[in-house]
Parts: C-alpha cells; structure tokens; sequence
C-alpha cells in the first residue's frame, strides 16, 4: 500500500498544471488594489497567474550557486554587482560557517539576487506579484482590511535586526502555501528602482512607471497599512549593488500558458 500511495503522489506532482515541490501558484487577480498606486491604478492593477517559491533562499542554496558560478563568490563579484559588504557574514567565499544551512541568506544585491533566479529559470517577482502574494494569510487571500493581521506584521517590523534569523519554512504557510513573506527578512523585489517614495500626491504618472526603474514616485491610496510604506521606503533606498543583514530575495516565474 505504502508503494501505491507513492506512485500516486509522483503522478499528481508531474501531472500537468501541478506545481513543482518548493513552488506554489498563485492565481492571479484582474484588479488587485495595490496600497501605493498612481492615480491611474487605483481601480486596480492586473496580476497575471504566477509561481513563487514557498520560501526564501538559503544559504544552502545560495553556496550550491555560488560554486557552480564563481564570479558570484565573495572577493570574485565586481564592485559594480554588489559592494564590500557583499556575504560578509559568511567565514569565507565558499564557507557559510555560522550562517546555518537553512537560514535565508542575506547581505546579497539585487543583482546577485537576480542572477540566482536566472540560473533557476526564474527571475526576481515584480513588487506588484510580491505584494499580491503578501496580502494573504493563513486563510484568506487577501487579509489587508483586518487590523489584527496588520498589527501583528508590524510587531515584527519593530524587532531588533540584531536578533539571529529564523530558518527558512518556520512559519506557519499562508493560503497559497507560502511561507515567510512576514516576519523573517526583506527581500528584493525585481522593480525595486523605480519604488520612489513621495508623500505629495501630485508626484503620480501613468500606470507604466511601475515597470521602469527610476521611473517615478508612488504615493499612499491607504495610509492606513505601514507596513506597505515600510518596506516600499526601504526598497526605495538603496542602489542595486547594496546589501543589508536583513534582506534575502525568494524567486517567481511565469505560468505556461497563462493569459498574457
């Protein structure tokens, strides 16, 4: 019986439309109301149907990349893709040391990041899909009204950055089975150049500076979620090339056959 009910669950993983172990797929939404918008997305910005991984990054991962791409080694990666601080808490270029294996990694660039995710076959989520995919909890897809969920997202924004990281996977999946989108690390965001911030409504433009970097300023719809302003403003202010403890990266990839 127990070798039936493996050919069973193989066959449901490769039978076609079913996401891969460690991707989830997220249906999409015609008209998500995003928190920061321009004047001409407050109706609603379509978000095609996308995969996304169920969580960050390691540093396991991120050493198996490294090896099989050198130039992204530490003291191998030009000035230009990421700066001096680049994996400076690992012991060495091809040792983690007390960065544990299942820990997200952090203190990588945009860049790095990205060429990660290009390795996988996948690229980096726009900010639109990752913030599509934040709004969900453990049981609905979109949780942002509750003052509760917004609360408890902003308790963890208050901890200390100082406090050693939690492995990938340790918290409890959000309905579309994603873990840790709250509550563990920041994370890059494909467009994250072209997240300006602005508190003067008048600084607003056409819907198609969210797909240029440097392109322009959004502005708050919903003062009221800060923690959506948070991570836009700390987005918004660094250079591609810069790191921080604290910000890791998970990868996304478009869905075959989904309505371009």
């Amino acid at each position: 019986m127990n070798g039936l009910l493996a050919l069973v669950l193989t066959a449901a993983l490769a039978a076609p439309g079913a996401a891969e172990p460690g991707w989830a797929k997220l249906p999409g939404n015609p008209a998500f109301r995003s928190v920061l918008a321009y004047e001409d997305t407050r109706d609603g910005v379509r978000v095609r149907p996308f995969e996304l991984m169920r969580t960050p990054v390691s540093n396991g991962d991120f050493l198996a990349f490294v090896k099989a791409h050198p130039q992204w080694q530490r003291g191998r990666v030009a000035a230009v893709f990421a700066e001096s601080r680049y994996l400076q808490h690992w012991a060495g270029a091809l040792d983690p040391g007390a960065a544990s294996a299942q820990q997200p990694v952090v203190q990588v660039s945009w860049f790095a990041a990205q060429a990660y995710c290009e390795a996988q076959g996948a690229r980096l989520p726009s900010w639109i899909e990752w913030e599509y995919a934040a709004a969900a909890d453990e049981t609905r897809e979109d949780a942002r009204q509750d003052p509760a969920w917004r609360e408890r997202i902003l308790r963890w924004y208050a901890n200390p950055s100082s406090r050693p990281l939690a492995d990938v996977g340790s918290q409890p999946a959000d309905v579309h089975g994603i873990h840790d989108l709250h509550g563990l690390i920041w994370e890059w965001v494909d467009d994250a150049g072209s997240l300006l911030m602005s508190a003067d409504n008048r600084d607003q433009g056409g819907a198609d500076k969210l797909q240029f970097c440097g392109a322009g300023a959004l502005s708050a719809a919903d003062r009221e979620n800060y923690a959506v302003l948070m991570r836009t403003a700390m987005l918004s202010a660094l250079q591609a090339q810069d790191v921080t403890a604290n910000l890791g990266f998970r990868c996304a990839r478009d869905l075959a056959g989904a309505t371009p």
